[in-house]
Formats: structure tokens, sequence, C-alpha cells
């Protein structure tokens, strides 16, 4: 035995390292343990899928404040579902591996960094090899159950895209509405015109953001407070009044020169107040579509396609300025579906 191990060339693996015998699996022997295996791993990608489509249900269904056993009800559904799936899958994956898989020693020798052709179209081979051995193709119930829950793993991503924020559409209302107060965005407090000097901008809001109901709690708050807030909020300009040329209709809309106009850029959203007094331009810092405010907010450069919409004003009995109405354009961004939103609007008035 020591005279032919010694022939054995230096490049060769010692022929017997004393492994022992290779113990078969009982799925490699017993074809209804096979089938056994195959609709149990099947079955765990099955049920992965349904918890899945249970997390989107639960997402959308379950209150944010509803509880169960003292926890919140959405946290422990969405933590359940998706970790269940995901737990499902693995193990599947694991068991597809440990029972169904090709299950055979192999030797592999050391070879030089660079790989020969030989090198090369063995590993084609091999892979080739693993994908026949791995049952993928002959194994139709596994393969496509497999691809279900895969498929069903994109739809907890959608959900949870979807709720980042608004679609990108025009806003056709905000909660401008008449006889509402003009208040500074900072302190929430109403603004009055001799509280502006020609050439001044302020950024403001509508006095809603700051109001509380009998039991003074906020009237809106929280997540709807950020969201209503980012569609009503306007800069208020002062300028001389014989530097307007309003459009027909527009004429009474400014209070001695004093004008509101939407801070919502309608190039894409970003939030203006890059003023320019000598020329009365505003600028905004994303793409320069810069927009002339005595000119009725109509776009003299940059990629903008529409003028800043215009809030009408007028002053209550206490001097303060108002809103004589909301909008009368839709806020927000020129998406496709703003030429839809605004006939819409049109129509109403």
């Amino acid at each position: 035995m020591s005279d032919e191990l010694d022939r054995v060339p230096d490049t060769e693996p010692v022929r017997d390292p004393g492994l022992p015998e290779h113990q078969y699996r009982p799925t490699d022997v017993d074809a209804a343990q096979d089938k056994r295996a195959e609709r149990q791993i099947s079955g765990m990608f099955a049920v992965a899928a349904l918890l899945l489509v249970g997390f989107c249900v639960g997402y959308i269904m379950i209150d944010k404040d509803q509880t169960f056993l003292g926890w919140s009800a959405m946290n422990f559904t969405l933590g359940a579902t998706l970790g269940g799936a995901l737990l499902l899958m693995g193990v599947g994956i694991i068991q597809w591996a440990k029972k169904l898989m090709g299950d055979h020693e192999m030797v592999e020798l050391r070879h030089p960094a660079g790989s020969t052709a030989e090198d090369r179209a063995d590993t084609l081979k091999d892979l080739n090899d693993g994908i026949n051995e791995s049952g993928f193709g002959r194994r139709p119930m596994i393969r496509r159950t497999l691809f279900l829950s895969m498929g069903a793993l994109a739809l907890p991503s959608v959900i949870l895209l979807r709720d980042m924020g608004p679609l990108p559409y025009g806003h056709k209302n905000t909660l401008w509405k008449k006889g509402m107060r003009v208040v500074n965005d900072v302190a929430g407090t109403p603004i009055k015109p001799s509280d502006l000097q020609v050439g001044q901008l302020v950024n403001a809001e509508p006095a809603i953001m700051y109001e509380k109901d009998k039991d003074g709690h906020p009237v809106i708050e929280g997540t709807e407070l950020l969201q209503e807030k980012s569609k009503a909020a306007v800069i208020v300009v002062r300028m001389r009044p014989e530097d307007i040329t309003p459009d027909k209709g527009r004429e009474n809309w400014g209070v001695d020169g004093i004008l509101c106009y939407s801070k919502i850029c309608t190039h894409v959203g970003c939030p203006i107040s890059l003023w320019e007094q000598q020329t009365h331009h505003l600028l905004c810092p994303c793409h320069q579509s810069t927009f002339d405010l005595a000119d009725n907010g109509k776009v003299v450069f940059g990629p903008a396609h529409r003028p800043l919409p215009q809030l009408p004003l007028a002053v209550d009995a206490d001097g303060y300025l108002i809103a004589v109405s909301d909008f009368t354009e839709v806020v927000g961004p020129s998406y496709p579906e703003l030429a839809r939103d605004q006939k819409r609007l049109d129509d109403k008035s």
C-alpha cells in the first residue's frame, strides 16, 4: 500500500483520507420522504407569501393607536408577519439545501490564482451541475412557491414607500379660507400692514396652525400639522404699489403693495424665499426658477412652467391681514395630474 502511495504524484490528493463511508439521507433513498420534504418547503414559501400580504393588510387596516396586550397592535402585527415571512423563507431555503439538493463529498485541488481555460470551462460545468442537482428545474412546486414568496416580499416595500408622503400631485385645496388671518410662521403672531416695510419678505402661514379647541388642545397637530403646513406655507412681500402690474381681476388682491404667494415652487415643490427686493424677483434655490412677484408671480427664468399661485388678501376689522379665499390655482409642482386638478378647480369657480 505504501509503495502505491509513494507513486502518487504530488499534485494528487491522498486517495484515502480516512473519511467514513457516505451516509445517504432519507430523502435520497425514499421517494415518499423526498416528496414530503418538497411539500413542506413549498408550504413554508406559500405561508411566507401569505404573511407578507398580511403585513400590507395590517399596515392599512390597523389604527396606529390600537393596542394588543399593552403593545402597539400595528407594531406587533408588522413585526410578526414580516419576521415570520423572512424566517419561513430562510428555513425553507436551508431545508431545501439540506434535504433535496445534491449531497456528496468533493475534493478540490489547489491551483494557481490565474484560471486556465479548462478551469473556467469546469467552473461553468460545475455551476450547471449544481443547478441540476438542486432540482430547480425538476421541482416546479418549490420553484413557483419560492418565486411567489420573493415576489410578495416586494409588497411591504411598496406599502412603506407609498406612506413616506402624499403622492406628487398638485394640491387642490389648502387650509386657507375666507377671513383667516395671515400669521408669522415663527411666532404665530398676526400681521398688520404697518408691520411690513417696502422690500420686506415674511414667511407666513394660516392662523389655524396655532388655534386650540375649547380644551386647550391644538386643532391640528402631529403629522397632519406638518402636511398641512407644507401645503399652506406662503410668503408675504411689500412693494411700491406703482411697481405692481396685476392681471385683470387681481387689482384688489393686495393691500397697499402687500402681496401674498405660495411658498412652494411650481417646478418640483421646493420651498422658496430668496427675495431680490430691487427686481421684485423670487429665486428658487433648487433649480434657479425665478418668479416676478410684481407681475403676478410669472416665471422669468428657469425650468418652472407655471406662475406662483397668489393668495388674495384683505384687512379685517382689527387691521390684520386676512385671506379673501383659498388659492384659486392648484398649489404644488407641475406634475401631469395638475392640468386635471386645475380644470376641476376652474369648473368650481
